[in-house]
């Protein structure tokens, strides 16, 4: 193997070691969950889920156990849509 990228692989599981390193804006994710699969965004600091539970309550477990996945990774004050 190239010792170019040798040195790039031992990088990348530094970087991957610390997440601190990555802040996330906007993305689109589906979460399976126990009954069906749904649809998760996160745009603008705001959580949006295509659930029933999500649309009465503006939060959810799939929103919640996101919040928790990418825990140090969203920007501070992201919440659920109101």
């Amino acid at each position: 193997m190239h010792s170019s990228l040798i040195g790039k692989i031992e990088k990348a599981k530094r970087y991957a070691r610390e997440t601190g390193r990555v802040s996330f804006s906007n993305f689109t994710a589906t979460f399976r969950g126990e009954h069906s699969k749904y649809t998760l965004s996160f745009r603008d600091g705001i959580w949006r889920c295509d659930c029933d539970f999500f649309r009465g309550w503006g939060r959810c477990s799939h929103t919640m156990a996101m919040e928790r996945i990418l825990e140090g990774m969203l920007p501070a004050g992201a919440a659920a849509e109101a």
